[in-house]
């Protein structure tokens, strides 16, 4: 998710899930090859195993973006051709590409050949009014044929003219049985579905009908206890959620080592809204991360002060300690 899926929502969320395999946000190719691709690509090596998202629409330029990804570490490249922001459509990539299947083939060949980890591609059902099963499905085979490795599919068409980002992830109907009907159809494919799941009920109910995995994006963000619940059922039975203040304590150890490099406090913290979602303390703790913590001087030490916060002290210790 561009924007809220960095290396430090990363290195919290790795923190919750030990298995999960997490993306980054959608890097544009161009930018990889002629920007600060240091910065672009750094990750901590405690977040792996990370895939890289690629957003972009010339097969060469995502050849070596790819290959720039492979070399350093990431253990997935993933084409984004699902993304319906108006960024991404005048850029001419993102959702808008599912108009030309060859082209994203093209695409997924030129990934392939450049680098031996897999190749992905995420997508949506269809666009605008090109929503029908035909449309998906040969949408897909273009993709298959071409050699990729799975394809994660966000179970909705994007209406890439008069719907904002935010509406296209709600308006849209979900469609799961044209998921569904392609795992059936293709069953030697690796289908991941994506779209409207919140809880382990909904990730017990896809994989029962044959999906090979499923992607979350928000519902894990706003409620990141959610990953450790999806650890502990469908990874490690045994997994034992790290408390907050042991999450908080890591955090500011992962802040200090960032400070020193100049991130600022509040580029990590602000991942962290939900680390108390639906617990005592959450507006509290909440009102320090968007008062305190988001002080441009804020340094890694005043998470201390937050600790009463996640550790469900009494309100007037609370209070005490957050003044």
């Amino acid at each position: 998710m561009m924007d809220w899926t960095d290396r430090h929502c990363r290195y919290f969320h790795r923190l919750l899930a030990p298995h999960a395999l997490l993306y980054t946000e959608m890097i544009v190719a161009k930018a990889i090859l002629r920007g600060d691709r240091a910065r672009l690509l750094d990750f901590d090596p405690a977040e792996g195993p990370v895939a890289l998202q690629l957003g972009g629409c010339d097969p060469g330029e995502l050849a070596e973006a790819a290959a720039f990804g492979a070399a350093a570490g990431y253990v997935e490249i993933n084409l984004n051709v699902g993304c319906p922001s108006d960024r991404v459509k005048t850029g001419s990539f993102g959702a808008c590409l599912m108009a030309d299947p060859k082209l994203v083939a093209a695409c997924v060949a030129g990934m392939r050949a450049a680098v031996s980890i897999p190749v992905t591609v995420k997508c949506r059902i269809g666009i605008d009014d090109r929503d029908s099963y035909e449309f998906f499905d040969a949408f897909a085979a273009a993709q298959l044929d071409a050699g990729i490795d799975a394809l994660i599919v966000h179970a909705r068409a994007a209406i890439l003219s008069g719907l904002s980002p935010k509406e296209n992830r709600e308006i849209p109907p979900l469609r799961y049985d044209y998921v569904y009907r392609l795992k059936r159809e293709r069953p030697a494919a690796t289908i991941v579905l994506n779209g409207g799941v919140a809880d382990a009920l909904a990730v017990r109910t896809h994989f029962a009908e044959g999906v090979d995995g499923v992607m979350l994006g928000r519902a894990a963000y706003h409620r990141p206890a959610l990953l450790s619940e999806l650890e502990r059922e469908f990874s490690d039975p045994d997994w034992i959620a790290p408390r907050p203040e042991a999450v908080l304590e890591r955090i500011q150890e992962y802040a200090r080592r960032e400070s020193a490099k100049g991130t600022r406090l509040h580029s990590i913290t602000r991942h962290l809204h939900g680390l108390l979602a639906g617990a005592d303390g959450a507006r509290a703790w909440r009102r320090f991360l968007s008062e305190i913590a988001a002080m441009p001087d804020a340094e890694a030490g005043i998470l201390s002060a937050a600790l009463p916060l996640v550790t469900g002290r009494s309100a007037q210790e609370r209070q005490v300690k957050y003044n």
